[in-house]
């Protein structure tokens, strides 16, 4: 009995990191797209995989169902490949300029 509950914390904990961790990739790639640096890009990779290595753990961990998690993360990883997209291109851009 204790140790399902201490289970369950713990997943509920790796939970709230992992959309944590999510929410603050979307929101420093949005950031890079609006003052792109060779620094920011290093931060938004490790967050990106942060948050892909946690939820493959959680979805491992919690025998979950494959395709509701992978169309979530299909759906986070597109988005947030788009803002990187857009923040190399500015930089690019701006490089290009000076």
């Amino acid at each position: 009995m204790l140790r399902g509950l201490w289970f369950a914390t713990i997943v509920i904990m790796l939970i709230l990191l992992h959309v944590i961790i999510a929410l603050i990739s979307v929101a420093y790639s949005s950031y890079c797209l609006i003052s792109p640096s060779k620094r920011g890009f290093y931060v938004t990779y490790g967050l990106v995989g942060a948050t892909l290595v946690s939820g493959t753990y959680l979805t491992i961990s919690t025998h979950t169902q494959i395709l509701s998690a992978c169309l979530t993360g299909l759906a986070y990883l597109s988005v947030v490949s788009a803002l990187i997209a857009g923040a190399h291109y500015r930089l690019a851009t701006a490089r290009a300029k000076d």
